[in-house]
């Protein structure tokens, strides 16, 4: 009797395309994004942060270490007073404040109660003068953060950097690579010009507060002299008939005298 031989259906053939001379398109597009995408320098930032900025052997950078944008940036980041201006936003405002509060007590407010015209007498143009000597004081220290601040940025967001080899003001102009002016573009437009935005809206505060100031001095100037004109003038006392009497000399040759 003959074994039976099971039944296998035969592979399908693959299905033709109707075009098969037709070749296939990619989009250009997505080629292009890939691409494009590909060439963006990956910059160290953490690497950089940790070890410095690259060195001369790594680079074929001629500027000296702390010459270099990006080492004058941590060297000013971690330094005094500037990396108040790059801490958190309480911090910073409350050193502002306790700097402004120390210098208008400890120095302003004696200063005032010593040099000012009827202090005693006045207590709120005192304190006034000590509170405008303390708003002074930290638009100054501002100021010179703001300096400091505006300096690096530049330095960071140029495509050269300007060095000195020798200390002998000999000026020279290193051009920087490709991944160095992206990595401190990027640098600059993330962690410097924040900063530079917070320390503008501090100095307009600032202004307006020191303006608020003088506006209330000079209000309280005026009205201190109206005041003392009017109690020079008694009301009642003072008549031409009482004049003529006391000094008959002064009217000589007027009508009505003896």
């Amino acid at each position: 009797m003959a074994s039976a031989v099971p039944y296998t259906s035969p592979k399908p053939s693959p299905p033709t395309l109707l075009f098969p001379s037709a070749p296939i398109i990619s989009t250009p597009s997505f080629r292009y994004h890939r691409r494009h995408c590909s060439r963006i320098p990956k910059i160290p930032l953490s690497y950089s942060f940790r070890n410095g900025s690259n060195s001369p052997a790594e680079t074929g950078c001629p500027v000296p270490p702390e010459q270099q944008p990006i080492n004058e940036y941590q060297n000013l980041s971690t330094s005094f007073p500037f990396s108040w201006a790059s801490g958190d936003l309480i911090e910073y405002c409350s050193r502002l404040i306790a700097t402004g509060s120390s210098f208008a007590l400890l120095v302003g407010l004696p200063v005032a109660s010593v040099g000012a015209l009827g202090a005693q007498s006045e207590p709120l143009k005192q304190s006034l003068y000590a509170v405008s000597s303390g708003f002074l004081v930290v638009t100054l220290a501002v100021v010179r953060m703001y300096l400091g601040w505006a300096y690096v940025g530049n330095r960071l967001l140029r495509a050269t950097v300007e060095y000195e080899e020798t200390g002998w003001y000999d000026g020279q102009m290193w051009v920087k690579t490709a991944e160095v002016l992206a990595r401190d573009r990027l640098l600059g437009s993330f962690s410097v010009k924040p900063v530079l935005g917070r320390l503008k809206v501090t100095l307009v505060c600032l202004a307006a507060a020191i303006l608020s100031c003088v506006v209330l001095l000079i209000s309280i100037d005026g009205g201190g002299q109206t005041e003392e004109a009017g109690n020079r003038v008694i009301h009642g006392v003072y008549s031409d008939e009482s004049a003529r009497s006391f000094e008959p000399d002064a009217f000589c040759g007027e009508a009505g005298l003896p």
